[in-house]
């Protein structure tokens, strides 16, 4: 049988931990990751840090990861979940027409969503966080209260379809959640088939 495909978003300067967490844990419980950016090349991820003393989070380049796939060219039908990364890279992707068209068939069709950290900020443009509980890092506070969702500073909350997280420090408990909802939805295919 097929392995169910999950969607990773990428840009450059993804938080480099957002995103190798998840692909390598998607795989691990039989699901294939796809990752997605803005064009299909090599994107540069980055890792962040606030080191003690520091007020603002420090940047170094990390591991560099290739797009399987461009925005324009995904029918979101033909996916199980979306895993929306962290880092700088949503800020600078968040207003891509293709990449709002399928966060908002995620949002709209009820499939497993997560996001950790900055990620948050796709879901607010496509005007999908209005009413949902979501874990985010602090200084997304604003973004998603302005879109009309709640902050919620635990390490990650669960409402209905879509678990989030604050940083990659709480990845184990997101990806917990998140694999169990993919698993839920693959079974109900798999019985409904």
């Amino acid at each position: 049988m097929a392995q169910d495909k999950v969607l990773i978003i990428v840009g450059d300067a993804s938080e480099t931990l957002d995103t190798l967490y998840p692909y390598i844990r998607l795989q691990e419980d039989d699901f294939l990751p796809v990752v997605a950016g803005p064009e299909r090349r090599l994107f540069q991820m980055v890792m962040h840090e606030v080191r003690p003393g520091w007020t603002i989070t420090r940047e170094w380049e990390g591991y560099q990861i290739n797009a399987d796939v461009a925005f324009s060219d995904i029918d979101p039908a033909d996916y199980a979940g979306i895993f929306f990364s962290g880092g700088r890279a949503p800020e600078y992707i968040r207003d891509d027409a293709d990449l709002i068209r399928i966060t908002q068939h995620f949002f709209d069709t009820g499939k497993p969503i997560a996001s950790v950290c900055h990620g948050v900020e796709i879901p607010a443009r496509a005007d999908r966080v209005r009413g949902r509980r979501m874990a985010c890092v602090r200084k997304c506070r604003f973004d998603l209260e302005v879109c009309g969702g709640t902050f919620v500073d635990e390490p990650y909350v669960v409402d209905g379809n879509l678990v989030s997280g604050r940083t990659w420090e709480n990845h184990a408990f997101v990806m917990r959640a998140f694999l169990a909802m993919l698993r839920d939805a693959r079974a109900q295919r798999r019985v409904s088939a």
